[in-house]
């Protein structure tokens, strides 16, 4: 990964302001696969494992493999559900490809379904919508329940509840975890909203070789730009706080999205993160604190460390009523506003460099 030198972050900052114009919205095709599933005859299952589910059985103190069964019902319906693949849609009638013959008229059925589709402006519903909405949640951000029991950790103190945070993830060499405060966390969310781009420095060390000859060498600084994304909450508010009609802070999960500038530069919104960080707010209303996940990609040129450093300086950024309050939070604001006379590298590079 080529690093950038101080002196060339002047050509840089010509470019800055292209970073905050809209994105070119490409739309990809979606063909309609389909996918095969052989299936066994379910007695044959059986007579294969007929003894080993007889001693299960008598284990359990049950007279037959029925009894058995009937006992696991619920279980095995449970599972045959979640096994179960979501079905392609149908292509609609607006990606069908035009006929030169022409279409044999609709049952009265499907007549009223094709009047209900035509009547709205939005497309048919694509696999990866309807897969989202299957689970409940956004695509790609996983629940908390995924990570631990919810019901049972809110009896706990929360400095119970960070422990048991940092040791879920300890095992996980690729992983950076933490746990936000709610207030600090809701004005990093309000900048973010108004500041939703931005770039860092990663600063970078001149080679041993040459410091041990004695060379005069300047550090260098790779940089990275990031990208906040706020969606749907990844666990469904609490019913009973719901039927109360009462406010929760559990609005949204927010991402944040690490690239390499060169190739965000290159590839725009299809370019690939190194780094990215979930924000789940399922514990705000109750504990008053959020848990921050985030996951760093192998080979990508950036360690965890490193990783971990930029995401420690998002905090000192976009808090405004911290560090971000000051020249921070200024820099901030004009990257935003696409000022290229005022924002200068040199000064992001020095405010960095007072992290400690």
């Amino acid at each position: 990964m080529a690093s950038l030198r101080l002196p060339r972050f002047h050509t840089l900052l010509k470019t800055n302001s292209r970073l905050l114009q809209a994105q070119q919205r490409r739309w990809a095709q979606v063909h309609d696969v389909r996918f095969l599933a052989t299936h066994r005859d379910p007695q044959q299952i059986l007579d294969k494992y007929k003894d080993k589910l007889q001693q299960k059985a008598r284990e359990e103190g049950h007279e037959s493999v029925e009894s058995l069964k009937e006992a696991y019902k619920e279980k095995i319906a449970e599972y045959r559900s979640n096994a179960s693949t979501i079905a392609t849609p149908e292509p609609g009638p607006q990606s069908a490809s035009p006929s030169p013959s022409p279409s044999p008229s609709p049952s009265p059925s499907s007549s009223s379904s094709t009047t209900s589709t035509t009547s709205t402006t939005s497309p048919p519903p694509s696999p990866i919508a309807a897969a989202a909405k299957a689970t409940s949640g956004p695509p790609g951000i996983k629940p908390l329940s995924s990570y631990l029991d919810v019901e049972k950790i809110l009896a706990l103190p929360a400095k119970e509840i960070e422990m048991l945070w940092r040791l879920r993830h300890a095992n996980n060499p690729r992983s950076i975890c933490a746990v936000i405060p709610l207030d600090t966390y809701q004005r990093m969310a309000a900048a973010a909203r108004s500041n939703p781009q931005f770039i860092l420095p990663l600063p970078r060390q001149p080679a041993e070789n040459k410091q041990a000859e004695g060379e005069q060498e300047e550090g260098g600084a790779d940089i990275h730009f990031l990208q906040w994304g706020f969606h749907p909450p990844a666990s469904p508010v609490s019913s009973s706080s719901a039927a109360a009609g009462e406010s929760t802070a559990n609005t949204h999960a927010s991402t944040i999205m690490f690239t390499q500038l060169a190739a965000y530069k290159l590839h725009g919104s299809f370019a690939q993160p190194h780094t990215t960080i979930t924000h789940h707010l399922d514990l705000a209303d109750e504990k008053g604190v959020v848990l921050m996940v985030g996951q760093v990609m192998p080979d990508v040129g950036v360690s965890v460390a490193e990783a971990s450093w930029l995401v420690s300086c998002v905090q000192r950024f976009y808090d405004f009523d911290g560090e971000g309050s000051g020249r921070k939070g200024e820099l901030l604001r004009m990257f935003t506003n696409g000022d290229v006379e005022g924002f200068k590298v040199e000064d992001l590079m020095e405010e960095t460099e007072k992290i400690s």
